[in-house]
């Protein structure tokens, strides 16, 4: 499959992107460490709603390697409820306030779909803005983001998180998503929004064998010339598949990450960080070795 098209200005340059007060080079696959501060996320909800549990949190993903924090106060897995953004502000902003300041050199994004929230995300220090939406859910989003400057994750989205996995379907899923790319980046570029990183949406209104054939025909997107994030740690494309749980799961993401790398991924969103740097090690000298 083969993408071209004049509607977009590719990603190019220095690959890099200017996140608030750092700089992040897209030169090589980076790592994003997920921090819930929700007690209902699927995997991890609820391990983190402390302070001292998310400072302690994100200590150890720095320490073992991420160059991102992604940090979500409201749960988008299937079928979560909807917060209200009060309370959301409420969960995000003090811990986002603290860890801004206590590594000033980290850049920390905020997964959210709200416009009033991304106004304060960015008051409060966050360097990058990760919403699930694509703007469907706030008509204000997109100006607001603009207003901020960061850089933007555009992540696919069939339905919403409730009744985003009610028999999902697709002609082909792979086209269709590379569409909505491109049809965004335009509306994106329009709004002043140039800082933009896609997001497949692995597990959100896919089954499956959706999920698959999007991994497996990831370098599609990486024609669109911007970075291309990959956020499929334990979730239930991996551990269903193996009738596993989402705890036993981490050796099967793994696998998926080390093939994400090698099929072109720019950024791996995980839960466990210290693995995905190593996958990341290892497929650079894997790519690197001549034959």
């Amino acid at each position: 499959m083969s993408f071209r098209s004049d509607k977009i200005t590719p990603f190019s340059g220095n690959k890099s992107l200017i996140c608030g007060n750092n700089i992040l080079k897209t030169d090589k696959p980076l790592v994003m460490g997920i921090l819930n501060l929700t007690p209902d996320s699927f995997y991890d909800g609820g391990l983190y709603t402390t302070k001292d549990a998310w400072i302690a949190q994100t200590d150890k993903m720095i320490q073992e390697g991420a160059s991102i924090i992604d940090i979500g106060a409201i749960s988008t897995r299937p079928g979560a409820a909807e917060i209200s953004e009060d309370e959301e502000l409420s969960r995000l902003i003090p811990a986002l306030e603290t860890l801004t300041h206590r590594y000033p050199s980290i850049v920390f994004s905020v997964d959210t779909y709200r416009s009033k929230v991304v106004k304060y995300s960015a008051e409060a220090g966050a360097g990058m803005i990760n919403d699930i939406s694509a703007g469907k859910f706030d008509k204000d989003l997109f100006d607001s983001v603009a207003a901020t400057g960061l850089p933007y994750i555009l992540m696919h989205m069939q339905g919403t998180p409730s009744t985003m996995q009610i028999n999902p379907a697709y002609e082909n899923i792979t086209r269709e998503v590379l569409s909505f790319f491109v049809q965004k980046i335009a509306t994106l570029l329009k709004a002043g929004i140039e800082q933009i990183i896609l997001d497949p949406g692995f597990g959100f209104g896919k089954s499956i064998e959706h999920n698959y054939q999007l991994l497996k025909q990831l370098r599609v997107f990486m024609e669109t010339g911007f970075p291309v994030l990959v956020g499929l740690s334990r979730k239930s494309m991996v551990y269903k598949l193996l009738g596993i749980t989402a705890e036993e799961s981490l050796p099967a993401t793994t696998a998926l990450h080390l093939q994400s790398i090698l099929n072109g991924a720019d950024i791996l969103r995980v839960h466990d960080v210290r693995e995905a740097v190593q996958t990341i090690k290892l497929a650079e000298t894997y790519m690197t070795v001549t034959e």
